[in-house]
Parts: C-alpha cells; sequence; structure tokens
C-alpha cells in the first residue's frame, strides 16, 4: 500500500501500471472472497482506498493540465 506522497512523486505511466495492477488484484480478492477463501477480508478496504487514490490524484494532475470545461468564461 503505497500513501499519497509516494503516488504523486510516480510519473503518469507508472500511476497506469500501479491502477492496473491495483485492479487486478482486487479482482482476485473479490474471487477469493466469494469462494470464501480470503485470509484478510480487510485487505480489499485497503485495496479499494488506493485505486481511489490513484484515480484522485490522476484527476488531479489532469485538471491541472488545462481548465476544465465548466470554468472557462464565455466573454
Amino acid at each position: 500500500m503505497s500513501t499519497p506522497a509516494e503516488i504523486r512523486e510516480m510519473s503518469d505511466e507508472q500511476l497506469g501500471f500501479a491502477i492496473d495492477e491495483a485492479k487486478q488484484e482486487l479482482f482476485r480478492l473479490r474471487f477469493q472472497a466469494s469462494t470464501e477463501k480470503l485470509d484478510a477480508p480487510s485487505n480489499l478496504k485497503k485495496l479499494r482506498r488506493e485505486v481511489a487514490r490513484i484515480r484522485t490524484i490522476q484527476r488531479e494532475r489532469e485538471l491541472a493540465g488545462g481548465q476544465p470545461a465548466a470554468a472557462v468564461s464565455k466573454s
């Protein structure tokens, strides 16, 4: 699990790879949970939060790169 500071230090490519990896792990954990072979159910929550952190930082970078369409004034 990564801290937000560690995630912010990653490049865009690394973020994309990290989110893909986290999604695959989340799928595996959900599958284990459905078959009742999951050792630590708290890992599901932790992984969901990590995916959310990565997506949030990706969105912050996207918005920093340009203004969102709703903020553009009509003059």
